[in-house]
């Protein structure tokens, strides 16, 4: 075969893999495997499931495409068994989600295909819940009635699923008992009950332990030591209108804009019922800051620069405290959901296939691989590709943000000899 048509014969089947990406939306070849298992660990024949015999993949030229997940896999050209070559740490890998996958791509020759292989890493429970603090201490007043309640810190699990924190224990004791929440999004938090009254004269600490407790089978656990000063005062707590605030804002809103006004009442007189507003910093709350509060009317405004794609939800806590000398609070939780705008310029990543295109090239010939993306969400993420009509080449949808430029027309190279 002379080198001419050596060259025709490549554009011809980077034609056909430009089609056989046209199948692999419905085609995908996915595994499964547990993070942290050992180098070698077998994920799959992949020479079996891709209907190749393991004895052509040498001879068929067949190779893992390179890229940054093109290190954790390998595979055994004599038998086909795609396995683990690297350590896999999901909790690095794919922080906070609940779906952790990794995509590789393979190719052969003769005839050439392109395959898309994915790998979900399936999460182990190697990982103990933590608290950020060794002890939390509660001024609590010997006044306080009985089912009073008060929050307290969340541990946190880098796991997820049925291996994140599912609950918590509270030490044995005659004066509180612990009422654990949890709001079906892999948020698990608990509160400390008051069950009997306290008398700081019979005894002014009280020691609890707290112990969060994961779903792992076996499961792990973290402890906070929580220290109970028990004080005297005050006999009414301020009460919010409600016990939880939602609303709705907008990304890249201003500096200072009013988002809500937060409203807490307290029975009692004087500057036992003066009220303070101010946030509850919780352990996993490192974006507070981008809010604050009046604490004297408890209108919360925006205090910094809101990016749906940096964080599309906050949750704050927040207590409204009197000013009495053995003072006394409320408790609210504000859900802030970040609308999407259309703040983000789509990125396009064009991949050569040739240098150079031969004026006798037939219709349909592959010229490039296009990739297009947007960090928006929603409609304001979804792109539209095209090119100018008039020109012999075409935009042809492949797979999801993917597209190919191919031949659409007769080429000359007298009359033109190069498009930009």
């Amino acid at each position: 075969m002379t080198k001419m048509a050596e060259i025709v014969d490549l554009i011809l089947l980077l034609g056909m893999l430009l089609l056989g990406i046209l199948d692999l939306a419905s085609g995908q070849i996915v595994y499964s495997v547990s993070e942290e298992v050992n180098k070698g660990t077998f994920v799959g024949n992949i020479a079996k499931d891709l209907s190749i015999q393991a004895q052509e993949l040498e001879s068929r030229m067949f190779q893992m495409l390179s890229g940054s997940n093109m290190k954790y896999f390998d595979v055994d050209l004599k038998t086909g068994v795609l396995f683990v070559n690297e350590r896999i740490d999901r909790e690095d890998l794919c922080p906070n989600t609940l779906k952790c996958s990794i995509n590789v791509e393979a190719v052969v020759s003769h005839p050439l295909n392109l395959y898309r292989i994915e790998v979900n890493v399936l999460d182990i429970n190697d990982n103990s819940p933590t608290f950020n603090l060794k002890s939390r201490y509660l001024n609590i007043s010997e006044w306080a009635f009985v089912g009073e309640r008060f929050p307290l810190p969340k541990a946190y699990d880098p796991d997820v699923g049925s291996n994140s924190i599912k609950s918590y224990k509270l030490s044995p004791n005659e004066h509180f008992s612990l009422d654990v929440h949890s709001d079906g999004e892999q948020s698990v938090s608990a509160e400390l009950v008051l069950q009997k009254a306290l008398d700081r004269e019979k005894q002014s600490v009280i020691e609890l332990l707290l112990t969060s407790v994961d779903g792992g089978k076996p499961s792990r656990s973290g402890t906070l030591q929580l220290v109970v000063n028990v004080i005297d005062m005050n006999d009414n707590s301020p009460t919010f209108s409600k016990p939880l605030y939602k609303i709705h804002v907008f990304e890249n809103v201003s500096r200072g804009t009013s988002l809500v006004m937060l409203n807490a009442t307290d029975l009692d007189e004087g500057v036992n019922s003066e009220i303070v507003y101010s946030f509850i910093y919780q352990e996993d709350a490192e974006n507070i800051d981008m809010f604050s509060i009046d604490p004297l009317t408890g209108e919360i405004t925006v205090n910094g620069n809101i990016d749906f794609e940096a964080n599309g939800r906050y949750e704050i806590h927040i207590q409204a405290k009197d000013k009495g000398p053995n003072a006394r609070a409320g408790h609210c939780k504000l859900l802030v959901e970040v609308l999407d705008v259309n703040d983000n310029v789509p990125e396009i990543s064009i991949t050569s296939l040739v240098d150079n295109v031969k004026e006798d090239s037939a219709v349909g010939t592959a010229v490039a691989l296009i990739t297009v993306f947007d960090n928006d969400a929603g409609k304001n993420g979804k792109v539209n590709c095209a090119i100018p009509s008039q020109i012999p080449f075409k935009m042809q949808p492949s797979y999801k943000n993917y597209y190919s430029l191919v031949v659409s027309g007769p080429l000359d190279r007298e009359s033109t000899s190069q498009y930009n």
